[in-house]
């Protein structure tokens, strides 16, 4: 299986570069995955779909601001800082651009000193390692000075930080948003409950990792990026529940469906864990926990088109993406979605 067979063509216009002033009134297309099928809809019609013993999976995750502009001490040259991990110490692992200017004992001014980072090393392609300095709780420091790191393809300003965040946002540590979330709004998770529906809320902490393009022509041959995931026990037992009670298990998301995928044992039963994840899910993977899937239209070629190919079958997923582009969706983060029943 090559990247190619993921490929279709996408006008430039329906990149979407801002989000929706109501969450949920972005489109919904439905595609039946057995039979290719589709329709057209409204988000907040996802409620019709969802039945009373059905659990639906979200990722909590929250974003930080993890983008920094700061300048070099010694020529005030600009440059860019993306936190991708955090380690021990104040150190992060990090994106430099540009990446000459960064050489080990660099020192980085951001918000006339409010912060100084020191690169003290250069780590696995070309990532540099950062020890920061400041006085006062790192968090409300990055809450000033940085801003959301939105993907390359987005080239708006972001208005409201808050918009690349989903409305249950609440384990800090990613550094993208898990976009399919974006679509809910307090209102409709409560008529989702109301409806007999269980919420469970697991964690994974989206990296860069997720969005870097497939290099390798043969698909087999690409590595993902580990991610950090945890599943408390109360989101363990009402997935556990749905499936005993032939429930459905809807993942919000494939950041979700990988929590999920990468925890169950193999009669697809999940206990309270947390670990590391490189889970890649391709056509041919069969999956042990989720049943459906609410998602946003992805890039061509991509892990992600990979994912949702794997459960409802490349042709149809290609058809649907065809579908959606003659009837002008919208694609990509601040997009429009699609569930997968």
């Amino acid at each position: 299986m090559t990247k190619q067979d993921f490929y279709f063509d996408l006008p430039q216009e329906l990149i979407a570069q801002d989000p929706l002033a109501d969450r949920s009134s972005s489109r919904l297309l439905v595609l039946e995955k057995e039979t290719g099928e589709v329709s057209h809809h409204v988000f907040r019609d996802i409620v019709d779909y969802l039945e009373p013993g059905d659990c639906l999976v979200l990722n909590d995750t929250k974003v930080i601001p993890a983008r920094l502009i700061g300048a070099k001490e010694e020529t005030g040259a600009k440059i860019e800082v993306l936190l991708l991990k955090r380690g021990g110490d104040n150190v992060w692992e990090t994106l430099v651009k540009p990446g000459r200017k960064a050489k080990p004992g660099t020192r980085i001014q951001f918000g006339d000193g409010l912060l100084v980072g020191e690169v003290i090393d250069i780590v696995d392609e070309g990532n540099r390692l950062i020890r920061f300095e400041y006085e006062g709780i790192f968090e409300e420091i990055l809450d000033e000075l940085g801003q959301m790191p939105l993907p390359p393809y987005i080239t708006h300003q972001l208005e409201d930080k808050n918009r690349y965040q989903t409305v249950y946002a609440k384990n800090v540590g990613s550094a993208a948003a898990p976009t399919a979330g974006l679509h809910f709004t307090p209102e409709l998770l409560k008529q989702i409950e109301d409806k007999g529906v269980d919420i469970a809320r697991v964690t994974l902490h989206v990296g860069l990792g997720t969005f870097r393009p497939v290099k390798v022509d043969d698909i087999l041959e690409h590595h993902m990026h580990s991610e950090f995931y945890q599943i408390d026990e109360e989101a363990a037992e009402k997935i556990n529940r749905a499936k005993q009670r032939n429930g459905r298990v809807i993942c919000v998301g494939t950041t979700s469906c990988r929590t999920v995928e990468s925890a169950a044992d193999e009669n697809g039963m999940l206990k309270a864990c947390s670990g590391w994840t490189e889970i890649f899910i391709y056509p041919g993977y069969q999956f042990k926990v989720l049943d459906c899937l609410i998602t946003n239209f992805h890039l061509p070629e991509s892990t992600l088109i990979m994912l949702v190919s794997a459960l409802a079958g490349r042709e149809h997923v290609l058809a649907a993406y065809e579908e959606a582009i003659k009837e002008r969706y919208r694609f990509f983060s601040f997009g429009d979605a699609m569930f997968i029943k």
